[in-house]
């Protein structure tokens, strides 16, 4: 079982995230490649929240192919190319997540591989064999 870590040392996070994960061996371990606001017919969905509640949705998809769920997760990296869009993000993320703080780092960027992308996420998860 992961032990999310929060050394007092440290800054408390300003979100729901943890600032460690640790797990120790035997664990199932899942990459999860960047998800993107696309369909399954690949058009991309309009706005920054609809992005992102689809991507989470792509997650959990394939969380659930790996017989995981979103408990599992102990990394979420978020890319953003919408200026400001990290509080509508945040609140997306928090609310999907509920009370599970996986460690997680924020980036604002100038662009993603299509125009239309505004958000991407990658994550990983573990569970124990």
């Amino acid at each position: 079982m992961p032990i999310f870590l929060n050394p007092k040392g440290v800054a408390r996070p300003t979100s729901r995230f943890s600032q460690g994960v640790l797990h120790d061996p035997p664990t199932r371990r899942l990459l999860i490649s960047g998800q993107v606001g696309a369909r399954v017919d690949g058009v991309v969905v309009e706005g920054l929240e609809a992005q992102t509640e689809l991507i989470f949705d792509n997650i959990e998809l394939v969380l659930a192919e790996a017989g995981m769920t979103i408990r599992d997760l102990v990394k979420l990296t978020i890319f953003c190319a919408a200026p400001g869009g990290a509080g509508a993000v945040r609140e997306i993320r928090n609310r999907r997540l509920g009370d599970h703080c996986p460690a997680s780092t924020f980036l604002q960027v100038a662009g993603l591989a299509n125009p239309a992308y505004l958000v991407e996420i990658e994550g990983e998860a573990l569970r124990e064999s």
